[in-house]
């Protein structure tokens, strides 16, 4: 009856919102949205399953509480918060973070944190006992990063001002293991700027299973050129300066070490000749002895698997592809526990699939295959030997949890069709199973690692309820396509989209329709899910009669390498073709009013809504752009290299689809905004671009947010932002009707 329950409550939210009369419902305002988040859904968050595979922790109230995942009753309690009192205070600290040794007695808990980056921060380390109920500071030597106990949990490592530490948990003694780390110049044991953001990790340095070693890496950024944002707000506006490699660029020297507590020292491990080169992650295989080493090319088409000796730091390569265009890269590699196997994910056949190697780099087998993308792999279950991934089979559109088996036997566990995605316990007997759809808010459930469903966490039906007092309209999916949107063979391929209709739609009226995008290789937007803040912007949107629609355009994901690949070393080209073939195609819609069609993205977006306002001058008549990259020049170059190679081998890929370069062809209403202290997209993307615009004598609006970052959000900053733009709309898009 729960799976039933679960499945049906999208369609009774859409029955019963369209049921009600429009003069008793009530309409959502911005207050609602980014002030009072009136519908935030609820969530489950801070899930960690306890090595038992029976049991998770979740922190309640600020106490550590232990649950059973059967039944959903609290066994324990493993941190009280009255217990997390600083010896010589009164006040616990907040328990809003953890790491948990291997017995599941000692934890390193954050406090204080401040941020480095957009995902690293540094913290004052909280190190408690729930044996004996001790709380003290890891370290009084200054803030810690990553923080991280040894296997056997008699040992802690961490990162301070750009140096590997080590503290002995019986001694007390801190030991520091690298000295020569030194601000915008050297890094050990965690990331530069560029590695952080676009290769997604900040700890960098690895506990070998045996806790003997530590790998860890070492950044030479000394010749990276630097970037200077400004902060305003003191008498004088202070200055951060940080290394930042725009394409085209020198990147840092990136080193990997191997050090040997027993003996203090550490060896280099060989990575090869060439310097200019990637190393996007490393990982210890199940032999302690050996690490496993992904060595990637700069233009990221060529991968190589090195296998190095933990003693020497000799290597050997035990895995190679290329890819005539670019390699992704992911966590999905894992090497079985008997130390004979391994398994990773590749688009080497033109979809993402499971791949099962022997450790001599010899295919056993190819697990998965078809035309459909392996979206996420969760981890091996070695005692039944299956593997479990995420798959977008269905439709590109949804997602499925399911298990392979290493013969290749396929099951779909999850059992809602829309999106689900998996949490699963250590030994993989149990997972949280999350899912939505694009008119249902996430239901999180407890499973089975069958799929079977044993409870609710939340459904959030609160949220639902509430919903059905307001003027919501559907989310609607449709595709589209033209003679004009082809692949490279020439085949026309059609465009996944989806619609929000204007509340009391009418089709023998004629409506104002804005497109909201984002279009960058492998992203989607036009996914069964649901949406979250930004939808319910949209829903005032269409209860203000204009027609929300999305699109993903050729270079989106779970289609296959060919249809998410052809836009490489023409980013900008293709996508804003489709975008001004979807406004020719509902041009042709008898209900949409093809002078008022607008465009709205924000970062890869604004970058888009800026070449589609420019370059599309005679189909788009508004346009709003965030935090938009301008020029491909400007940006970092690991991401933009992936994608166009280095712009001193591909200048016209560069340039014939900078915005900058298209200023000249504006006609309608723009509207330019940007954080001021944006440390990935940076303003200078803006601020040449308003060069261009007014050396071009183009008219336009322009907001720019101080001491914000990428995001723009921060105190009033988010609301102000959304307000901005939805009278930018109802003026210049709306109008009359």
């Amino acid at each position: 009856m729960k799976k039933t329950s679960l499945f049906i409550a999208g369609l009774f939210f859409v029955l019963a919102i369209t049921a009600q009369t429009t003069d008793t419902l009530k309409t959502i305002s911005l207050d609602q949205i980014w002030k009072t988040y009136s519908f935030y859904p609820k969530g489950v968050y801070g899930i960690n399953s306890l090595k038992n595979g029976k049991e998770f922790t979740m922190i309640t109230k600020g106490s550590l509480v232990v649950y059973d995942y059967k039944t959903g009753d609290s066994v324990t309690t493993l941190i009280n918060a009255n217990d997390l009192v600083p010896v010589g205070d009164t006040t616990p600290i907040r328990l809003s973070e953890f790491t948990m040794n291997a017995d599941e007695t000692l934890f390193l808990i954050p406090t204080d944190e401040e941020a480095i980056y957009r995902h690293s921060s540094r913290a004052s380390f909280y190190l408690y006992d729930s044996k004996s109920k001790h709380l003290e500071a890891l370290s009084k030597g200054g803030k810690q990063q990553l923080a991280d106990f040894s296997p056997q949990s008699d040992q802690v490592a961490f990162v301070r001002n750009n140096n590997l530490f080590v503290k002995n948990l019986l001694t007390r003694e801190e030991k520091q293991i690298t000295t020569d780390g030194k601000r915008n110049a050297i890094i050990n044991g965690t990331c530069d700027w560029v590695y952080e953001e676009e290769f997604g990790f900040t700890k960098a340095f690895f506990w070998s299973p045996d806790g003997k070693y530590i790998a860890y890496y070492r950044f030479d950024e000394s010749r990276v050129k630097e970037y200077t944002l400004t902060n305003y707000g003191d008498l004088y506006p202070t200055q951060e300066t940080y290394k930042y490699p725009k394409a085209g660029e020198d990147n840092s020297l990136v080193d990997i070490y191997i050090y040997e507590l027993a003996t203090g020292k550490a060896v280099k491990v060989d990575v090869g000749t060439e310097t200019d080169q990637y190393i996007p992650r490393i990982k210890w295989a199940a032999d302690a002895s050996k690490l496993a080493v992904q060595r990637l090319n700069r233009l990221q088409n060529h991968l190589d698997i090195l296998l190095a000796d933990a003693s020497t730091g000799a290597t050997s390569v035990i895995y190679t592809e290329d890819n005539p265009y670019y390699i992704d890269i992911t966590d999905d590699l894992t090497f079985t526990p008997d130390g004979k196997f391994f398994i990773m994910s590749s688009e080497k056949s033109g979809f993402n699939h499971l791949y099962y190697y022997a450790m001599d780099g010899k295919l056993v087998k190819q697990l998965t295959s078809g035309n459909w993308d392996v979206t996420k792999m969760y981890g091996y279950d070695a005692v039944a030997q299956k593997i479990y991934f995420q798959s977008a089979e269905r439709s590109p559109l949804d997602r499925d949890v399911c298990e392979v088996s290493l013969k290749g036997k396929i099951k779909v566990i999850s059992t809602h069709i829309g999106t689900n995605s998996a949490n699963f316990s250590s030994n993989f007997g149990y997972c949280i199973n999350t899912w939505s759809d694009a008119n249902t808010p996430p239901v999180y459930t407890v499973n089975q690692s069958d799929g079977k469903e044993v409870r609710v966490l939340e459904d959030n039906k609160v949220l639902v309820d509430k919903l059905k007092g307001y003027k919501i309209s559907p989310v609607e999916f449709f595709t589209f396509s033209t003679p004009d949107i082809t692949l490279p063979s020439g085949e026309q391929v059609s465009l996944n989209a989806w619609r929000i209709l204007p509340a009391n739609f009418n089709p023998e009226k004629k409506y104002p329709v804005l497109i909201s995008i984002y279009g960058g290789p492998g992203s989607q937007e036009v996914v069964n899910s649901w949406g979250g803040f930004n939808l319910m912007w949209y829903e005032m949107l269409a209860e203000n009669g204009i027609m929300v629609i999305s699109v993903d355009n050729r270079g989106t994901g779970a289609r296959g390498e060919v249809f998410k690949k052809m836009t490489y070393k023409e980013l900008g080209k293709y996508e804003t073709l489709d975008y001004i073939e979807t406004a020719k195609y509902l041009a042709t819609l008898p209900y949409v009013d093809k002078n008022r069609i607008g465009i709205f993205g924000w970062s890869y977006g604004g970058f888009m809504a800026s070449n589609a306002l420019f370059q599309g001058a005679d189909y788009f008549s508004t346009a709003i752009a965030v935090a938009p990259v301008t020029s491909w020049r400007y940006y970092d170059n690991i991401y933009t290299e992936r994608f166009m190679q280095k712009p001193q081998d591909n200048a016209s890929g560069y340039d014939n689809n900078s915005p900058i370069n298209h200023v000249k062809e504006l006609k309608g209403h723009y509207l330019l905004v940007h954080g001021g202290a944006d440390d990935n997209v940076h303003p200078q993307n803006t601020m040449d671009l308003i060069s261009a615009l007014v050396a071009a004598d183009k008219q336009f609006d322009l907001m720019i947010y101080p001491n914000k970052n990428h995001g723009i959000f921060g105190g009033n900053t988010r609301y102000h932002l959304f307000k901005k733009m939805t009278d930018f709309l109802y003026e210049n898009l709306k109008g009359t009707e």
